[in-house]
């Protein structure tokens, strides 16, 4: 029910997403050109509802976009965009359309005339035309696309449908201020009046931002300086609080619940679904419920390259030295994010390299991770005695709260088993952890699937490019030099590649690999890192090796500032994923 809440707030949000604000002019525009019309509006909006509700069930259940690459869905909305307008703004081009040669050139006159007049059909394309491209805009769409969908169709088409009636709901209600402020100014339009060649003018301009890449261009310079009116933060921040409501349900230590009672204010734990390998579990498989009764488990949820799960994991190690003999058990789904994660020898390695003894399960298909619902990394979910669902956090932070959770759910295992309660250790782990509400820049992708925040290129566009380095540079932008071959994931660097980054943070990691090891250069505000080297960096010749699949360490300052990291590539064939910061 809460998702259905924060779906209906999403779509009311998109309208101001960076990736949107360019389009409304087209909503406005076609809703009052000839005459305002609320007809007009509607059918319009509701085409574009459609359109998005159609274009999600395509991307999703078929194969029939699999290898479309994004940029072509935008070269067909810009193109309509465009024919509508030079239509608009030349209304005889409607005399030279032959239809196949099936319509005459009066009969073209008439239809012409007739769209003028603003006829069905061009509402319906115009509407249509813009489905796709409002479907890039919202974190609670991909939410439904990627994690709701898979799971329940009815939950997702209900989700899907909550959504976008919020979108049209908001996009309505802007199209009728548009109208009332036509008819308040005295604007009478025709076919070939000013106001008309206008819209249609603006039609064009527009089209030809879709088209050439610009309007992501914009997108990213206004998320760059959106603060606090950035839409995607305020709609993540609702995902965050309406998915960890658990934590308000915590179990309290002494409380004692009959059975009527803690199933009526908890849920019961789902099962680990057909996981695809097992580690630190001797090589036999682990369930939840053979620990029902006996022990209190705890579910983290992480993937070995984010480098928020890896802040998490020394509590983990913690907690499960401290408590795994007074009853607790960690089951560590892990749940990959890219590719080579899936990979179970990297994983291994990974376990390794973080001292990791709990058992690991591997859910490379996202079934467990559907089946608890999750949509975060690193996240811990806490089941008690019974089985139940006591505590849950998302992301890093409060792991006080989540350990004097796990102290209850054991002195309550204690009472229930007859030992003694005041035998669980005490106290709470403390680690010297980053100050995060410092941390100004945001994860970056560099593979177009995700890769809004491209400066100097087209975001979303795949295929071998070559880039250069504008004179001036936007903070918590990327830019790229050299030649890339942008693939779905990561961009792959030919020989002498640069990369650039303004951020605002104390440490930088990039996540990357390559087949042959890659020396890079790394470089903070133009010089080389010195003491503030990383450990994957080498601080006498400010040099990594970007070798195995993982995380690498570039930058560690002990105060968090504004300063510019450039990577320098010797070689090619290194893989770019995402930059962090902490």
């Amino acid at each position: 029910m809460t998702l259905l809440f924060i779906s209906f707030v999403a779509g009311l949000l998109t309208v101001l997403a960076p990736c949107v604000l360019p389009l409304l002019p087209v909503i406005i525009g076609e809703s009052i050109s000839g005459k305002p019309s609320r007809k007009r509006a509607v059918v319009t909006i509701a085409s574009l509802g459609i359109s998005l509700f159609l274009f999600t069930f395509l991307l999703k259940v078929s194969t029939v976009l699999i290898h479309v690459p994004l940029e072509a869905l935008s070269i067909v909305s810009g193109a309509l965009l465009i024919i509508f307008g030079l239509l608009t703004v030349f209304p005889q081009l409607w005399d030279h359309f032959g239809l196949a040669n099936a319509l005459n050139k009066s009969s073209n006159r008439v239809m012409g005339q007739g769209f003028m007049k603003q006829s069905l059909v061009g509402d319906i394309i115009v509407g249509a035309a813009l489905g796709p491209v409002f479907s890039s805009c919202s974190p609670t769409y991909f939410l439904i696309l990627a994690t709701v969908l898979p799971v329940s169709l009815a939950m997702g088409v209900a989700y899907l449908t909550v959504y976008i009636f919020g979108l049209c709901l908001a996009l309505f209600a802007i199209a009728v201020l548009g109208q009332h402020l036509v008819m308040k100014l005295g604007i009478v339009s025709n076919p070939e009046g000013w106001l008309m060649r206008s819209i249609g003018m603006l039609f064009i301009i527009i089209g030809l931002l879709v088209i050439s890449g610009i309007d992501k261009k914009i997108e990213a310079s206004v998320l760059a300086h959106a603060g606090i009116f950035d839409v995607t933060r305020i709609e993540q921040h609702l995902l965050t609080a309406g998915s960890s409501g658990g934590t308000a349900n915590s179990i309290v230590y002494g409380e004692q619940l009959t059975p009527e009672q803690k199933a009526a204010k908890y849920t019961k734990a789902p099962e680990l679904v057909k996981p695809d390998g097992y580690l630190n579990t001797d090589g036999q498989p682990i369930t939840i419920g053979q620990f029902k009764g006996k022990k209190v488990v705890l579910i983290d949820f992480w993937t070995y390259s984010c480098i928020n799960c890896q802040r998490t994991i020394p509590y983990l190690n913690q907690w499960y030295a401290k408590y795994k003999d007074q009853g607790l058990e960690i089951i560590s789904v892990h749940t990959p994010e890219f590719a080579f994660e899936h990979e179970q020898t990297n994983v291994a390695a990974a376990l390794k390299q973080f001292g990791i003894e709990y058992p690991v399960v591997l859910d490379n298909e996202y079934q467990t991770w559907n089946a608890f619902g999750n949509q975060f990394w690193p996240r811990e979910y806490l089941i008690d005695i019974d089985g139940y669902v006591v505590h849950d956090h998302a992301g890093e932070g409060e792991y006080d709260v989540t350990e004097k959770a796990i102290q209850a759910a054991l002195a309550e295992r204690a009472q229930r088993l007859g030992t003694d309660p005041s035998m669980i250790a005490s106290g709470t782990v403390s680690i010297a952890d980053p100050n995060l509400q410092e941390v100004q820049s945001q994860e970056t992708y560099f593979g177009y699937n995700r890769n809004k925040y491209l400066a100097n290129g087209t975001p979303g566009q795949s295929g071998t490019h070559t880039y250069s380095f504008p004179t001036a540079t936007v903070p918590n932008l990327l830019y790229l030099q050299g030649t890339w071959n942008i693939g779905k994931e990561y961009a792959t660097a030919s020989a002498d590649a640069h990369i650039k980054f303004s951020y605002g943070a104390h440490d930088v990691y990039f996540v990357a690999s390559a087949g042959v090891p890659v020396s890079v250069t790394v470089l903070r505000d133009g010089v080389p890192v010195g003491t503030m080297a990383g450990s994957d960096v080498d601080p006498k010749t400010s040099t990594v090796t970007i070798g195995s699949q993982r995380l690498y360490r570039l930058i560690h300052d002990t105060s968090a500032g504004a300063h510019t990291i450039e990577l320098i590539i010797h070689g090619s064939g290194l893989n770019a994923y995402t930059f962090t910061f902490g």
